[in-house]
């Protein structure tokens, strides 16, 4: 284990955050093939590289990238709505937890208060947490809202909130992601930052602690465990 595994796994954070797309659940295969679909709907193909490129993106970010990326901004409407409907056809189809998650996040929401912040519609991440059957474990949800101004990751928004929803501090809070742009974001809010699966091309990855490769990662699974289960008078207090 590296320093930098140590040195984060000897601390205690106060909450944990979530991505949910390629962390909590196997659904970024979904996203690429929805990718896939949109783009052969139009007569297009994906450009070389793409998949890596929009890892991580709002689907609305991602369907303006898909029309740059094809030199046609104006499909940019049409290339999302249709992104969009073909992962949730996929997703409803076949919702399915990375290894390890729901074991560690039964051990984590035992002892701390738990949030999931995800760049997906609600819809999607209520729905697959439901049928995983994870999503009483997350005292919160939060998804980019224009109506609230909370913007999408790599923005910091969507962790902040988780954070102070959970009633502590960011700096208190663990954020545990698999992607650079979800990365960027917790880092951008003031989370302490767990990679977790195939490490990411780019500086932007070592802006985690450390990164493992799953969540049944030993180390990752004994530190769950030895984190102090709260006493039933024990509660945070909503930080301004």
């Amino acid at each position: 284990m590296t320093t930098k595994a140590n040195d984060l796994l000897d601390w205690s954070p106060e909450a944990v955050v979530f991505d949910c797309d390629g962390t909590l659940m196997d659904s970024e295969r979904h996203w690429q093939e929805a990718r896939r679909r949109a783009f052969r709907e139009h007569g297009l193909q994906p450009p070389s590289g793409f998949a890596l490129q929009a890892t991580g993106l709002h689907y609305e970010d991602c369907g303006r990238l898909m029309a740059r990326s094809v030199h046609k901004p104006e499909l940019a409407e049409d290339l999302t709505a249709a992104l969009l409907d073909h992962f949730l056809e996929l997703v409803t189809d076949d919702p399915v937890t990375m290894p390890g998650a729901a074991r560690l996040v039964r051990l984590l929401s035992a002892r701390l208060p738990l949030a999931v912040a995800s760049n997906c519609p609600r819809v999607v991440v209520e729905g697959s947490l439901e049928r995983a059957g994870l999503r009483a474990h997350f005292q919160h949800i939060v998804v980019p809202d224009t109506g609230d101004r909370v913007r999408p990751k790599p923005h910091p928004d969507v962790y902040d909130v988780a954070a102070r929803l959970c009633g502590v501090h960011p700096h208190q809070a663990l954020a545990i992601e698999d992607s650079v742009t979800g990365v960027t974001a917790a880092h951008r809010a003031g989370l302490r930052v767990l990679g977790v699966g195939p490490r990411p091309q780019g500086d932007g990855a070592a802006l985690a602690d450390p990164w493992l490769p799953a969540l049944h990662a030993p180390e990752l699974l004994a530190w769950a465990h030895s984190l102090g289960t709260p006493g039933p008078t024990q509660k945070h207090e909503n930080p301004q």
